[in-house]
């Protein structure tokens, strides 16, 4: 066992912050907090370019916190775990009340 230096605890919630940074995976996951989306439906929902989710979804999924799976022909993504919505949709909100 290692001793820690009081920042080790941190580590994992700094990779899931730094996975969550860009604003186009903030977009990702609010989206699929609503149900699973096959990335033609994220990128119709998103506006944005099939390469670009595609790139972001596979940050997300590197991150665990997202996976696919098969329907058929296509990928369907969901979030691994509910509590990641809910840190992106108070972050939102916390974003949208402006300076104290």
């Amino acid at each position: 066992m290692t001793v820690t230096n009081g920042y080790d605890a941190f580590e994992g919630a700094g990779d899931l912050l730094r996975a969550l940074s860009a604003p186009i995976r903030l977009a990702i996951v609010s989206e699929l907090a609503e149900g699973e989306r096959c990335v033609h439906e994220l990128v119709e929902k998103l506006g944005a370019p099939q390469p670009l989710v595609s790139q972001h979804l596979r940050v997300l999924r590197g991150a665990g916190v997202v996976r696919g799976s098969r329907r058929g022909r296509e990928i369907a993504y969901a979030l691994v775990d509910e509590h990641v919505a809910h840190i992106v949709a108070d972050a939102v909100s916390h974003a949208g009340e402006g300076p104290s």
